[in-house]
């Protein structure tokens, strides 16, 4: 058993410990960043207020760190556990306001530690990791704002839900279930409505550039989640698959995270209060979310994948430590500690042992190298600055982040034509049989992707 004086201590040494492993383990196990973060950086090196897959806030946030950092892969591995531990930060503190004993408090973050949604998914640095402090954060500051006077806590929660669903529509999943919970509660709340409606118009306020972007763009990320889902190709039979495919998801990816908080029972004991007003909200924040993806799934018929829960699982752990507490012998705590630990080292190992073996990924791919060819045979024709890259995230994305002047990325130029200055250096990449037909500049192919060079002689 840790020492009451020691548990904080023990809390800020495990936010440490996993803040250096996966920030070091995929440094030196990948010699490209992933898919996604290299999709993050292209938009970022655009930024506007949304973009073709994804509402702006993950490529806002890349941005500043390749303004400091620039092109150090090592910086969006570190960026992306900076989200992942603010967010434990504030389970943790959600934890220590609902238990008064902190040992029940780093149960609940060591247990969800488990979900492979903390650890072995979090250095690829994407919209669903851009969610997790936000989810976090939108949930401790309402939970402030309703048992505070202090207004503060209300504006941030307006100011962090704007941002969360400024990181992926999705979040608006924990939003409609905290406005379900206050409506359900509104007698209780009812002095706080004044401020339940600061926060949403704070939020819409923040919001009002990104809705005017999706307006004028006709709601391409809309369009772009749907087809994502296989809503547009949806049949009868995805109303009956993709849930029950959902639902057998969601159990796997929780074993570990179960035998962890089942190891500290002493005995299975169902009767626990459901009129407790801690409960009825954790269970609120937890529960109806996964709930409401869960119907979304059985009306719509869509596919629900797997990653975009990432976020949905934070507060399992102050859920399951909070229902079943009278259950937890804390005798058995060593045993508990032993299978974190044992998930703690195997998760790194794991990773690392995927990037040495296998072959066939993303993160294998010679994007400094091939910038470098990209970047001599332009200086070898053109006296300008490479400006524009034009092309897929993945290929177009890789140069726009590894070239040194940093260059602009654009999917295409259609009805961009204005942005592009007389002069400007630009590359389009893509299919080298097409590129070498209409190519009016300088064509080149690094197998499999053509180049199409176009600058100042």
């Amino acid at each position: 058993m840790i020492a009451k004086k020691n548990i904080s201590k023990v809390f800020f040494l495990f936010l440490f410990f996993h803040l250096i492993i996966w920030t070091i383990v995929p440094s030196i196990s990948n010699t490209n960043l992933p898919l996604d973060t290299i999709e993050a950086l292209a938009w970022g090196s655009n930024l506007e207020w949304g973009f073709n897959k994804h509402p702006p806030f993950s490529g806002f946030a890349v941005e500043v760190f390749y303004k400091i950092f620039g092109a150090n892969d090592w910086a969006y591995y570190l960026l992306s556990q900076l989200f992942v531990i603010v967010a434990f930060i504030y389970v943790w503190k959600l934890s220590n306001e609902i238990f008064e004993d902190r040992i029940y408090s780093l149960l609940s973050i060591l247990s969800i530690s488990g979900i492979y949604f903390y650890n072995f998914t979090t250095p690829e640095f994407n919209v669903n990791v851009s969610q997790i402090p936000f989810w976090a954060l939108t949930i401790y500051f309402f939970w402030k704002g309703i048992n505070t006077k202090n207004i503060t806590n209300w504006i941030l929660f307006g100011i962090f839900s704007a941002l969360g669903f400024l990181s992926k529509y999705l979040f608006i999943y924990i939003l409609f279930s905290i406005f379900i919970y206050f409506i359900l509660n509104i007698k209780r709340y009812k002095k706080y409505i004044a401020n339940y409606i600061l926060s949403v118009a704070i939020s819409f306020v923040i919001l009002i550039p990104h809705l005017v972007w999706l307006f004028k763009n006709n709601f391409v990320t809309i369009f772009y989640g749907l087809n994502r889902s296989s809503l547009i190709e949806s049949t009868w039979i995805n109303h009956l698959e993709n849930p029950l495919i959902f639902i057998i998801n969601q159990i796997i990816i929780l074993i570990p995270f179960l035998i962890m908080i089942f190891i500290l029972f002493k005995k299975l004991n169902f009767k626990f209060n459901f009129k407790n007003r801690k409960t009825l909200f954790l269970i609120s924040i937890n529960l109806i979310p996964i709930a409401l993806i869960l119907i979304t799934s059985i009306l719509s018929g869509a596919k629900i994948r797997t990653m975009w829960m990432t976020p949905f699982y934070l507060f399992f752990g102050t859920l399951f430590i909070e229902i079943f507490r009278k259950n937890i012998d804390l005798k058995k705590i060593k045993n508990f500690y032993r299978i974190f630990l044992f998930l703690f080292i195997l998760s790194p190992a794991a990773y690392l042992a995927v990037s040495i073996f296998d072959e066939q990924k993303r993160t294998d791919f010679p994007g400094k190298e091939i910038a470098r060819l990209v970047q001599n045979k332009w200086n070898d024709n053109f006296a300008n600055d490479i400006k524009i890259v034009v092309g897929d995230e993945w290929s177009a994305g890789n140069l726009s982040y590894h070239l040194e002047s940093r260059p602009i990325w654009f999917n295409d130029l259609k009805n961009k034509a204005s942005k592009v200055k007389d002069n400007q250096g630009v590359i389009y990449v893509g299919n080298p049989k097409i590129l070498k037909k209409i190519c009016p500049g300088v064509f080149g192919k690094i197998s499999p992707v053509g180049y199409c060079m176009i600058g100042k002689k």
